[in-house]
């Protein structure tokens, strides 16, 4: 397919998380699985200005420290390398010294220093990763250069890999934004349980990279949920390695909001892909609130929607239960003019500014058995909007998760 245009920027098609210049990325199948893909690396060039956010759990795993004391000094990176299967969490001062043993051997392969290499791990948590095993992993960095290999590496429930890029035009000169993530059940908003990395050729200044991220995040990562579980490992990072040497990008930038949309663009992407394949699901539940006193307020809204048990239930039985919406909009936490409200499933409007309109179930039904199904919710409490996403909550979810270690 032909790349397709999108608002100031391009969707490539078919495009990894290797598209922008001057990055490589490859995978293996070292043995931590029994046969599929489960070590990988990201590598630049260069060493490249970086930020990330991490998980809110209390519980980090050993992989988040080392990352963080890595972009603790000198914000940059040049290497990511990951292992799926072993979270490394829980893991106590033994898991910690393999996280650092991690980070020293990759930066001795590549021939980089150990502050420019970041680790992480997903899989499952309280087991000490298997060192021989990472060891001659590493020893095998660069025996793949496919970036798909790397997208495949970093999986663990997942049914596909997710990964996306983007072209954009700053300073006249064509900048590339791509990404690639995990993630498929224990999501829920303020970091998914997920590894997303995003890889940019353009040089962005540092404080600008970290604010970046946290707003991208704020609004597409922490926007999704599978199953309200929170986990140890949750990491997004970014790197920008400046290889197109435009003019560096930061707020006062004229380009910058052109840069930001291709950005949040990439992230959002990635976040309804996350959602889309949670473990189990069938549907992508969108959640739009609009009217709110402010976006803070609006995010919560719909992320009370879309998190409810009853409301993914009820989707995955295509049950018209619009009761189940306006129940867990009112736990939400955020009060609001009752009178105002507006409610549709797709384009079946239910309630109209607090009034309840003629009920045709048949009409709701047809929306929710579609593959994504948009819930619009209506305030008259402000202007501010904002979206979540989910997906439905199925039979599948419980036996996949009742027997996730066996």
């Amino acid at each position: 397919m032909a790349d397709t245009l999108f608002r100031s920027f391009k969707v490539l098609e078919n495009a990894h998380i290797d598209q922008p210049k001057g990055f490589t990325a490859g995978g293996i199948h070292a043995g931590l699985r029994k046969s599929k893909l489960d070590f990988g690396w990201l590598y630049s060039e260069v060493p490249a200005n970086a930020a990330g956010v991490y998980t809110q759990n209390t519980f980090q795993a050993a992989p988040l420290t080392v990352t963080q004391e890595a972009l603790k000094d000198s914000n940059q990176l040049q290497a990511v390398v990951v292992n799926s299967a072993n979270a490394n969490s829980y893991t106590g001062e033994q898991g910690y010294q393999d996280a650092l043993q991690m980070q020293q051997l990759t930066a001795e392969k590549i021939g980089i220093d150990s502050s420019l290499v970041a680790v992480a791990s997903t899989g499952v948590i309280g087991e000490m990763l298997p060192m021989p095993v990472i060891k001659e992993a590493i020893a095998r960095i660069g025996e793949s250069k496919a970036a798909a290999d790397f997208e495949h590496a970093i999986l663990t429930t997942d049914t596909k890999t997710k990964h996306i890029a983007v072209e954009v035009e700053i300073d006249g000169k064509p900048i590339t934004i791509a990404g690639a993530a995990k993630g498929s059940g224990m999501i829920h908003p303020n970091m998914a349980t997920m590894l997303s990395f995003i890889t940019t050729d353009a040089k962005v200044e540092e404080e600008s990279l970290k604010q970046g991220l946290k707003q991208t995040t704020d609004q597409t990562f922490n926007r999704i949920t599978v199953d309200g579980d929170c986990s140890t490992n949750d990491m997004v990072l970014v790197l920008a390695n400046g290889i197109q040497q435009n003019e560096a990008l930061q707020p006062q930038h004229p380009e910058w909001h052109r840069f930001m949309e291709a950005w949040q663009f990439v992230s959002r992407e990635l976040a309804k892909m996350i959602a889309r394949d949670g473990e189990g699901a069938t549907k992508l539940i969108e959640v739009s609130i609009e009217g709110a006193r402010s976006e803070r307020e609006a995010a919560q809204m719909a992320k009370a929607v879309v998190g409810s048990s009853l409301v993914k239930t009820a989707i995955y039985g295509e049950d018209a239960n619009w009761g189940r919406v306006i129940s867990a909009l009112g736990a939400g936490g955020v009060i609001f003019d009752k009178e105002g409200l507006s409610l549709a499933i797709g384009s079946e409007q239910i309630i109209k500014e607090g009034q309840l309109l003629p009920f045709h179930e048949p009409n709701c039904v047809e929306e929710l058995v579609k593959d994504m199904v948009h819930l619009f919710i209506g305030l008259k409490d402000g202007t501010e909007k904002a979206i979540a996403w989910g997906c439905d909550l199925t039979y599948d979810y419980v036996q996949i998760n009742a027997s996730y270690r066996t």
